[in-house]
């Protein structure tokens, strides 16, 4: 049997290793943070164990901390569904929507701001932009850190705070995007997987949510992710996406108004739902992905 990778425990860890099992591979977890990690130091080393380590064949996907992951992918020494590259790639959002823009693909209007800067540059940056305009840090996942301005002194205020967080030397990341703001777009997670697409969920916010002015669909801050039948239009943009970023196994986020549809986010890392909620074949088209990565070296 297949022996598979996975350094998260959470939800996508217990959906898929049913499944998974059933086709052949066998599900193992591997704790890439939050622990000791052995770098050096020969069979006297007070850390880990290496033999957590042995008997891999593939891994999804990489680690989500780059510093660990690189430490955990030397020591499994197995190829990746979704390797180093593929998360990088993804995780940053000015680079995806660059890469989509220059390939014709539909993206909301978007600035990449490079701290530091005057004040003047981001008055600069936003010109053109109809207020509100949506703030967000250019690496976060999970929604941390979005938030919306509604003018140019909200703006700034915010701006205000990315900044302290910036001015702390060890932040690596020192860049945000000012984006334009989708009002009522309702918001989708498309799965492609081995290039194709795979299911969608809706991500909704209840009527208390909406009635409190919450409007971030992330379902980490409350969102029910709902199965939906997306159309062509909707499928061919997510396969289209997954190939111009040349990564097998994506989340696709689409953002979709009565007249248009875009590309909002990527995610390399995607969390996996329930069955029920993606294609019939979901689960044999991530085997063969699976299969392939590992006989590949």
């Amino acid at each position: 049997m297949l022996r598979l990778a996975m350094t998260t425990d959470a939800e996508t860890f217990e959906r898929v290793r049913g499944p998974l099992a059933d086709r052949g591979i066998d599900v193992g977890h591997v704790q890439a943070k939050e622990r000791s990690l052995r770098v050096s130091g020969g069979e006297d080393s007070p850390a880990a164990d290496p033999a957590e380590f042995d008997g891999f064949d593939v891994g999804l996907v990489y680690p989500t901390r780059l510093m660990e992951g690189a430490v955990v992918d030397e020591r499994l020494g197995v190829p990746w569904v979704n390797g180093r590259d593929a998360v990088v790639t993804s995780r940053n959002k000015a680079g995806v929507l660059a890469a989509l823009d220059d390939a014709g693909l539909p993206t909301p209007r978007t600035t990449l701001v490079s701290n530091p800067v005057d004040e003047s540059v981001v008055v600069d940056a936003v010109e053109g932009f109809s207020y509100p305009v949506v703030v967000k840090p250019n690496s976060a996942t999970r929604g941390v850190g979005v938030a919306t301005a509604t003018d140019l002194d909200s703006l700034l205020g915010v701006v205000d705070y990315l900044n302290l967080v910036h001015d702390y030397r060890a932040t690596g990341d020192k860049s945000f995007l000012i984006q334009e703001f989708l009002p009522d777009a309702r918001d989708y997670r498309a799965m492609v997987v081995d290039g194709a697409y795979a299911g969608a969920v809706e991500r909704v916010l209840d009527d208390d949510a909406l009635a409190a002015g919450r409007w971030k669909h992330n379902v980490h801050r409350g969102a029910t992710a709902r199965g939906v039948d997306l159309g062509s239009e909707a499928r061919d943009l997510a396969e289209r996406a997954a190939a111009a970023l040349g990564i097998d196994y994506l989340g696709v986020d689409l953002l979709a108004t009565d007249d248009r549809l875009v590309v909002n986010e990527t995610n390399a890392r995607p969390t996996v739902d329930a069955a029920t909620k993606y294609e019939d074949d979901f689960y044999d088209r991530l085997t063969t992905l699976i299969r392939r990565t590992a006989n590949a070296e």
